[in-house]
């Protein structure tokens, strides 16, 4: 088992709980979860390997096939120690915008993170997402959280784990992939394509989907990722 305690853990087992209704992606199995304590089972790991990779992309597609009733989740969303809103949105657009990146925005720019010159580019590519968000598609079950660090090599499969799991769209799991480099990206990403092909333009759009996660590192840890946020934002009013 791995055990878990210090923190509010419902929102992380709701999601593994989500992500396991597929049966397309392997994660824990929740054993046990109270409001400061979760009980999964035991991940063994092993080198990250192309195999194993492969594998992947294509798991992570039929994953994304899946679906989700809609954008967002019925329940509290947590990244890290921060609170995420999970109400429902009408399109992707209109939720990532206010659901994932004004709040966070808000957020440092209370904290003095962001200087108001910073806030005006933020909302400016944010009025400029739903013109630029690439063909509307109905809502992915998505992991919501997969940097690197999320995956966990075992034996021949990857296990993810924890999720900022919801209904969003599908070019934000993979924007998260790139974001701080995963073993075999582009063995990831060509069987992901194979299995379920992107929409044209789906490369151009990442540095657009990786203004939440660039937020919300700049929310928990300040100034450092303040430049690859704002170099984001150039690349999004660019497109």
């Amino acid at each position: 088992m791995f055990i878990k305690r210090g923190a509010e853990f419902g929102s992380e087992a709701a999601g593994l709980r989500w992500l396991a209704e597929a049966g397309a992606v392997a994660v824990p199995e929740v054993l046990a979860v109270d409001s400061r304590t979760l009980v999964l089972t035991w991940v063994p790991t092993t080198h990250a390997s192309a195999p194993v990779a492969e594998r992947f992309g294509r798991e992570l597609a039929r994953l994304h096939a899946s679906g989700a009733s809609g954008f967002g989740a019925p329940w509290p969303g947590f990244i890290a120690e921060l609170p995420m809103d999970n109400r429902a949105g009408d399109d992707w657009p209109s939720f990532y915008v206010a659901r994932r990146v004004l709040p966070f925005v808000r957020l440092a720019r209370d904290n003095r993170q962001l200087s108001p010159a910073d806030v005006e580019l933020i909302e400016e590519a944010c009025a400029y997402i739903p013109e630029i968000s690439g063909p509307g598609e109905p809502p992915s079950r998505i992991h919501g959280d997969l940097w690197s660090g999320n995956l966990l090599w075992s034996g021949d499969r990857v296990t993810l784990i924890d999720p900022a799991a919801h209904g969003g769209h599908r070019e934000t799991d993979l924007a998260m992939l790139a974001l701080f480099g995963a073993p075999h990206l582009n063995t990831i990403l060509a069987a992901y394509h194979e299995e379920r092909p992107l929409a044209e333009g789906w490369r151009e759009r990442v540095p657009m989907h990786q203004l939440h996660p660039l937020l919300v590192h700049v929310c928990l840890y300040g100034e450092a990722y303040r430049g690859s946020l704002m170099s984001a934002v150039a690349h999004t009013l660019a497109l």
